[in-house]
Formats: structure tokens, sequence, C-alpha cells
């Protein structure tokens, strides 16, 4: 990755890291599923009248908002709102960093480095240290409801990849648009209509505060600069990048609302930078160039 694309990568990692605070202080009353609904509902409009549909099958564009957003962000909602904090939500959805080197490595054929390997490697250990090391009042249920959003990410990480559509916020935003109406028929589902007719009712200036940012920073901006990201660079190289947002999380719920890590956390935490700076290292004599059009194709045909 060249040194701009690094810092672009930087960036995305601390608007997500910050993200999780901000879902964990507007969410309040409204149950999960229709919070989320809202957010990718404000993601879409009225930016799809805007933006230029991406020249990509639309089972392409579905693929990447069923994984990327219905999935990952479905879960990882119910799972805060069981009891996972928000800086240990951060750092267990960085799985999807070990899901999507997998995935990539046996549908894109993008081998990753050795340097790749040990600092996911450690990225796994630190998050098996927060893992086991978690207090009692995290339910086993909301972590693992939280690794099955890592694993929808990955493959959501792997479909963009494949896609490689030089314009991310297009793919971001056009992908939005198969969100919210299953969204809702699952929060209908899983909560009722009435609970979803009173979560909407006490959705107050907070959670309107929370959408502008997870809407606007994080899905829009964030993702689109990610989705950029990974059409012009090998999976392994980009996806590392956001295993500092849990760091940026830890910080932030520390500081804003008071949720000290414990020495488990911590702990998991430096072992995360490690396995991201180790990840990074760029070996000698070699530069990162993009996948070949003959590398994707497969892929995209698949998902028509």
């Amino acid at each position: 990755m060249s040194r701009r694309d690094s810092l672009l990568a930087a960036l995305v990692a601390s608007v997500w890291g910050f993200n999780f605070v901000v879902i964990d202080w507007g969410m309040g009353d409204v149950p999960p599923l229709v919070f989320c609904t809202v957010r990718f509902v404000a993601v879409a409009l009225p930016a799809v009248f805007l933006v230029r549909r991406p020249d990509v099958p639309w089972g392409t564009l579905a693929a990447v908002g069923a994984f990327m957003s219905l999935g990952q962000f479905g879960f990882l909602y119910v799972a805060m709102a069981s009891g996972l904090p928000p800086g240990l939500a951060a750092l267990v959805l960085q799985a999807q960093v070990v899901f999507t080197i997998v995935i990539a490595a046996g549908v894109l054929r993008e081998r990753p480095t050795r340097a790749q390997v040990v600092g996911v490697s450690l990225g796994a250990l630190g998050l098996l240290v927060v893992a086991l090391g978690r207090g009692g009042h995290v339910p086993l249920s909301a972590l693992l409801l939280c690794l099955l959003g890592a694993l929808s990410w990955g493959v959501g990480n792997v479909v963009s990849r494949a896609a490689a559509v030089p314009g991310g916020l297009g793919l971001t935003v056009w992908s939005a648009v198969v969100v919210p109406v299953p969204m809702l028929a699952l929060s209908l589902v899983v909560d009722g209509p009435a609970a979803v007719a009173g979560g909407l009712a006490a959705f107050g200036w907070q959670a309107a505060v929370s959408t502008l940012y997870t809407a606007g920073m994080a899905s829009l901006v964030g993702y689109g600069v990610f989705n950029t990201l990974l059409s012009r660079n090998p999976s392994a190289a980009v996806v590392p990048w956001v295993l500092l947002a849990p760091v940026v999380a830890m910080v932030s719920a520390w500081l804003l609302l008071e949720q000290a890590p414990n020495a488990a956390e911590a702990g998991g935490g430096l072992v995360l930078v490690a396995g991201v700076l180790v990840a990074l290292r760029r070996p000698r004599g070699r530069r990162t160039r993009p996948a070949a059009s003959s590398e994707v194709r497969p892929v995209v045909s698949a998902s028509r």
C-alpha cells in the first residue's frame, strides 16, 4: 500500500473505533435492529439519487449489502444490546481480519505474506486473551453474536475486493439499499410490532445524532474509503489496519463512558497493535500490486 492509502486506512480505523461508543450512547431504548434499520435508511437516502450506481451486477450489490452491512451490523447491534460493551465489541469484531484473509486466500488466491500470517496470528491471540479474560457481566451469547458479525464482515470484504469497484462510495450507497427492509422485518419477528412502534417513538435527539455519525462518518465516509482501498490493494494489506479500531474504541469508552478496560482487555489490545505492526511490514524488494482482472472475475460471476 502507498503511504496515502495507509493514512486513509488509519483514518477509517479511527472513525470506526469511535463509532462503537456512538452506537452505545445513542441506542437507548430503541430496539437494536430498528436502530440499525434507521442507520441504513440514512445511508441510502438521499444519496442513492445523487451517487451513480457502480458498474457491477445487482447480485454483487446485494451480496455486499447482505454480508458487510445486514449481517455484520445486525449481529453487532444485537450483541451490544445484549450486554457487550463498546470496547470489547470492537475487539471481538476484529476476528473479521482472520476470516477475511483466510477466505481471500481460498477464493481470490491472495496468498498472505509470512509477516501477515504472523501479524494476524498475534491479532487472534489478542482476541483470545480478551475473550478468556472477560468479566462475568458479559454474556457468552453476546460474544458469539459479535463473532457471527465478524464472519459476515469477512465475507463482505472478499466480495467487495472481488468486485474491484473503483469508487467505493457508490458501492457503499447502493449496497445499503438492500438492508432496511429485511432488517426491519427481522425486528418485527424478533421484537414484535409493539416494540418496533415503541422504539420509533423513543427515537430522540441522542439517537438522531448517533445515526448521523454512524450513517455519515462510519458508513458513507468510512466504507466509501475502505471499499476504494480494497478495490486497489490486496485484502491482506488493507484489512489488518482495522485492528487499530478497538484501541480507539477502548480509549474512547474509557474517557467518555468511564468503562475502564480490565487487564485482559488492555493486554489483548496491546497484542492486537503488535499484530498490526507486524502484518503491515512491507517485505524488502516487493511492492503490493492490485489483483489482476482474471483473479476477480470468477467471484463476481458467481454472485450474479
